[in-house]
């Protein structure tokens, strides 16, 4: 296991992810991130922007896959309303002989090796938490650990983002929060092509019938304001061909049965 000393204090750290994904569409959105993360001179500092959209629409996607272009390493961290500060920063472990060490989160981790810290779904993680952030996300780019008594810089690589359901199972943030995690960068859902692209890139043993199908679905879920997104598509999409090779049933057949199971009876009438 990899190891940094600070102030004395040795501590582990954590793995970066390794996902095989890919953007497709929408250049518009991942260049306001890129500009974001952009440090014009000696005297900038990158911001910290929040991703906001339905769930599925792809901002974990986009934000992995710019951090991707940017060679960087990419750490995770899932915020949930149990998320605490030291899980945030440094967690103490018993080890051999009742030894403590400490183990770095993957945002400390991230902030030591100068990789991209990728926070899904922040506004799930209360204010106590986010407010252990405070340091970090403006200008003094640092974060405290009570638990091993130390301050950790962020090195200059490093980067973050957060990723925001616009859903009500989260929490409002106060505003001094909020003014530190800007740009607000908003996804919406890709174009009808950009989506069609997507189902054959996440499902390339599909054919392009039920492809266009599966799209004609989604198109009309959006013009009906639905919140049925691309990951909803491709969901319906594999549960169709599943079907199909169990149950030898026509296409369409199981195309209906696989919308009526994975978003309820009601998604039929968008046929």
């Amino acid at each position: 296991m990899e190891t940094s000393v600070i102030d004395d204090v040795e501590i582990n750290l954590s793995q970066p992810s390794d996902l095989e994904v890919k953007w497709v569409g929408q250049e518009h959105v991942k260049n306001q991130l890129l500009a974001a993360w952009l440090v014009l001179n000696d005297s900038d500092v990158p911001l910290t922007p929040r991703l906001i959209g339905l769930p599925g629409v792809g901002k974990t996607t986009l934000a992995y896959t710019t951090a991707k272009e940017l060679g960087r390493e990419i750490y995770f961290i899932q915020a949930t309303m149990d998320t605490r500060p030291e899980d945030l920063i440094i967690s103490p472990v018993i080890g051999e002989n009742q030894t403590i060490r400490y183990v770095a989160s993957p945002l400390v981790t991230a902030m030591i090796k100068g990789g991209v810290l990728i926070l899904d779904e922040g506004n799930r993680m209360p204010e106590k938490s986010w407010a252990s952030l405070a340091p970090l996300l403006d200008q003094r780019r640092y974060v405290e650990s009570q638990l091993a008594g130390i301050t950790i810089h962020a090195h200059p690589n490093f980067r973050m983002v957060t990723t925001m359901n616009t859903d009500p199972s989260t929490f409002e943030l106060p505003e001094y929060i909020l003014s530190r995690l800007q740009p607000l960068i908003e996804l919406d859902f890709p174009s009808k092509e950009e989506e069609k692209r997507i189902l054959k890139l996440q499902v390339p043993f599909a054919d392009d019938e039920i492809i266009d199908m599966v799209s004609a679905f989604l198109s009309a879920a959006h013009l009906e304001e639905k919140p049925f997104t691309v990951r909803s598509g491709i969901q319906i999409l594999r549960y169709a061909l599943k079907l199909k090779k169990v149950t030898g049933q026509s296409q369409q057949d199981c195309l209906y049965q696989s919308i009526d199971q994975i978003l309820g009876e009601d998604a039929l009438d968008l046929i």
